[in-house]
């Protein structure tokens, strides 16, 4: 049997159809194809120097410090230095064009939709029985036990309990909305009286309320959203045509497509 395996661009589009990933290829096409547009429209051009320096981000974040490393990087993506010029290209531009459109409605997106950056710290134990999560709650009140002593008592799973609940820093649209007016109304450290759920009934410590503050992470955040979605809304307005669709509606059925 021969060690060598081929393997043609006809059978990596097959497979792509078939691995149902198509969609998403196409509508990266697009996007490249809307971001292009837009750049010549509004008259942005790339210089050498700002591709110099996203390369040379890109190969740090991709822990490539010497040639060899970057070649057999290449190598393995299948991708010429040509094309990997062209990536670095692309992603320039998409920065450029964002800012360009974005960057001045920044500020007023933040305040107004200042209360969505607000974040919590909570710990968090979900129980079956509201009874018994209010009795702890009492007792937490009472100082009888800590949050702590409730985590390593009560839940199942090893890696959460020796966190002792710990969820991260999380925003409003990461709760549960019945969960999520509680926890932002609360008055750290604070445990919250047990709240009902469909999933459970969950007993919650808020350590912390972190007020937004309009840095520069959240300022590149709040221009990748905007931008994200104007992107999103100029796809949704275009009819995209591909030039290896099948008609399927005059395609005799198989027997798995039949109703049941």
């Amino acid at each position: 049997m021969s060690n060598v395996l081929s393997i043609s661009p006809t059978e990596v589009i097959h497979y792509l159809k078939i691995s149902c990933q198509i969609p998403n290829v196409i509508e990266e096409i697009a996007t490249r194809k809307i971001i292009a547009d837009a750049a010549k429209e509004i008259g942005i051009t790339v210089e050498e120097e700002e591709l110099q320096q996203e390369g040379d981000r890109l190969r740090f974040a991709k822990k490539l410090v010497k040639a060899t490393d970057t070649f057999a990087w290449l190598k393995a993506h299948h991708v010429s230095i040509n094309e990997f010029e062209e990536l670095v290209y692309n992603t320039v531009l998409s920065k450029k064009v964002s800012h360009h459109l974005f960057s001045d409605q920044v500020e007023s997106f933040f305040y107004k939709n200042q209360l969505d950056f607000v974040a919590a710290v909570t710990y968090e134990v979900v129980f079956d029985n509201y009874d018994l999560a209010l009795e702890l709650f009492y007792g937490l009140q009472e100082n009888e036990l800590t949050f702590p002593e409730i985590a390593r008592e009560y839940i199942p799973i090893p890696e959460l309990r020796r966190a002792g609940g710990y969820q991260g820093i999380r925003h409003r649209k990461d709760f549960r909305p019945e969960i999520a007016s509680r926890v932002f109304a609360a008055t750290p450290p604070e445990v919250i009286k047990p709240i009902i759920t469909p999933k459970g009934v969950y007993l919650i410590w808020v350590e912390e309320i972190i007020q937004p503050e309009l840095n520069e992470q959240l300022r590149e955040q709040i221009i990748t959203d905007l931008f994200n979605g104007w992107l999103q809304h100029q796809i949704q307005q275009m009819q995209i045509v591909t030039s290896f669709d099948g008609n399927i509606e005059n395609q005799t059925s198989p027997n798995l497509l039949k109703q049941a």
